[in-house]
């Protein structure tokens, strides 16, 4: 803070020393006039690294990225053509329970009284749409009206997305960011936790143990939200003290290891890995730890348990005819770990059922590109410093079969389903966990949504590898509902990456047909430190998972179900 103690100290300030202090050491910007002030006192802060993005979109999603990284996050747009394009990327860390405090500029506070037409905006003067809009799809939004107001607004806003794992939105208009305005006082008030309530959770242990009274075979079901919770270490307390089978949600692959000896694999109905619909659909009792079930989760609504259930959330607890709110995950868990019965009834039935390992074909070097020899491939590259992103499509699936060995990363974005999300959020990510080597399995349809943000790995020279599955479509939407709209312009990928390097950028981007191409180009992208590494790998366009396939077919029954109560006239 020594740059802000020279001179008055202003709202911009204000905001740079909260983001450093709660621990954003980037914040994602993409300038425009309405926020050029406030990126000024930004920038001027020692702790704080602006990076630039391509578009907000991308900009928004490298933030989410980040926080997944980082625990919190922060992006800074322009008023309305910014901060709505930024509004996909916020949806994002809504839907995927990420603190992004999204920041935007705004017009000056006198236009709106003196009913001033201003560009950028929708053509009349009032200017309050856009935080009226960001109320939707944040845990809390503030607009600074006067710089007295700021400390406060901001402090709120900040609490309320790290306490709740939400985005948060502050608006500031352009003439308040170098207004005057008091020092911040404690970080303490904004960021300290809220502890479980004792009694509450004394009586959600007792309710425990009711539930789980005269249950055989109990099993541990494992969602998103675990990870979120930061409650990874206090479920594998409570897991080896209830000595069950574990399951896990596709979304919180990595959120338990899964050399684990009591892991029973990725419970995804019909395609489900290992014997996890099995085990799943034996239990008695379903303890579900930050379980979401959704459509995509449990294939078309065919996959929901039919038990009762007892649901332990980021902050409450429910149970058949009871809930306790004000429970923290972590510390229920704990709390409960000493109290339980060891039963291992699950764990026996496992051995009984669980399969052999697959006989896996190694192709020879001169043998077409196949999805299965890519998956194999990118298993060999996965050490515990790998954190993988994959993208919505057939990559979820590819993913998700893939062992991760312990210490590695599993990044994907289940909820919220953004194509061409994992480019910019694999950036944000990578720029806050340098130590580990970032790879990124994402389809040529999704690529091209976010292509631009590979510009940016290269100006930061951030060593990502990209293995682009070029099949020249949508195959993902071919498997829901086929049609021409599912195909697109085939691009030469390789040679774009490298043209974002114009006249000093380092991006390598190779082209992989064969077995022994893709071998090669790993090589190459291992041993490339200097920028990111694409390599196009192209298969047929028919060759995807039967795990899509099943799982496309069972989503489209469900989209396809007609309105209730509703006659064969209408």
């Amino acid at each position: 803070m020594a740059a802000q103690q020279q001179g008055k100290f202003t709202v911009g300030d204000y905001l740079a020393e909260r983001l450093a202090q709660v621990g954003c050491r980037h914040h994602f910007v993409v300038p425009g006039d309405y926020n050029l002030i406030l990126l000024d006192k930004l920038q001027a802060h020692p702790d704080l690294r602006e990076v630039g993005c391509a578009n907000e979109l991308n900009c928004a999603l490298a933030a989410e990225g980040y926080a997944r990284a980082n625990g919190v996050s922060a992006c800074v747009v322009t008023y309305s053509v910014g901060a709505l394009s930024a509004f996909n990327g916020t949806g994002s860390a809504y839907a995927e329970n990420l603190p992004l405090i999204l920041i935007s500029g705004s017009p000056n506070t006198n236009d709106s009284g003196q009913y001033h037409i201003l560009h950028h905006t929708l053509g009349h003067p009032d200017y309050t749409y856009q935080y009226e809009m960001a109320k939707k799809i944040t845990c809390c939004a503030v607009s600074v009206p006067r710089a007295v107001d700021a400390p406060r607004l901001i402090d709120r806003a900040i609490r309320a997305a790290i306490l709740s794992k939400k985005p948060c939105y502050i608006e500031i208009p352009t003439n308040l960011a170098g207004a005057t305005c008091v020092r911040p006082g404690p970080i303490s008030a904004v960021t300290d936790p809220i502890t479980s309530d004792k009694n509450a959770l004394d009586a959600a242990a007792k309710c425990a143990s009711e539930y789980l009274d005269g249950k055989l075979k109990p099993v541990i079901l494992v969602g998103p939200k675990v990870g979120r919770a930061g409650a990874e270490k206090e479920l594998i307390q409570f897991a080896e003290a209830m000595g069950c089978s574990v399951a896990l949600q596709p979304a919180a692959k990595g959120m338990f290891p899964e050399d684990h000896k009591q892991f029973v694999g990725i419970f995804w109905g019909q395609v489900s890995s290992d014997a996890a619909d099995s085990m799943v659909h034996w239990a008695d009792a379903m303890i579900c730890v930050g379980t979401i079930f959704n459509d995509y989760s449990t294939v078309g609504w065919t996959a929901v348990p039919d038990i009762p259930l007892m649901t332990i959330d980021m902050d409450h607890v429910t149970f058949p005819g009871a809930h306790f709110s004000r429970v923290r995950m972590n510390e229920f868990l704990s709390h409960l770990a000493p109290q339980v019965t060891f039963n291992d009834t699950t764990m026996i039935e496992y051995k009984r059922l669980k399969p052999d390992p697959p006989h896996v074909h190694t192709a020879t070097r001169e043998e077409a590109l196949t999805r299965k020899e890519i998956q194999r491939q990118v298993q060999e590259m996965l050490t515990e410093r790998t954190s993988l992103f994959v993208d919505t499509g057939d990559s979820w699936f590819n993913g998700i079969a893939l062992k991760l060995p312990p210490g590695a990363k599993f990044e994907i974005e289940m909820q919220w389903g953004h194509i061409g999300w994992s480019i910019p959020a694999a950036f944000g990510y990578a720029l806050r966990h340098p130590d580990r080597h970032t790879i990124v399995l994402i389809g040529d349809g999704s690529f091209q949504v976010t292509a631009q943000e590979v510009s940016q790995m290269v100006r930061y020279k951030v060593p990502i590898t990209i293995l682009l599955i070029n099949n020249r479509g949508y195959t993902i939407e071919v498997e829901i509902h086929d049609g021409s709209y599912n195909k697109i312009k085939n691009w030469d990928y390789a040679k774009l990456v490298e043209a974002f390097n114009s006249t000093d950028g380092q991006a390598k981007g190779l082209l992989a047909n064969t077995a022994g191409e893709l071998a090669d180009a790993i090589k190459v992208a291992e041993a490339h430190k200097e920028g990111p590494t694409l390599i196009e790998c192209t298969i047929d366009q028919d060759d995807c998972s039967k795990e899509l396939i099943t799982w496309g077919h069972y989503v489209a029954a469900a989209n396809a179900r007609p309105p209730r109560n509703m006659s064969v006239q209408e």
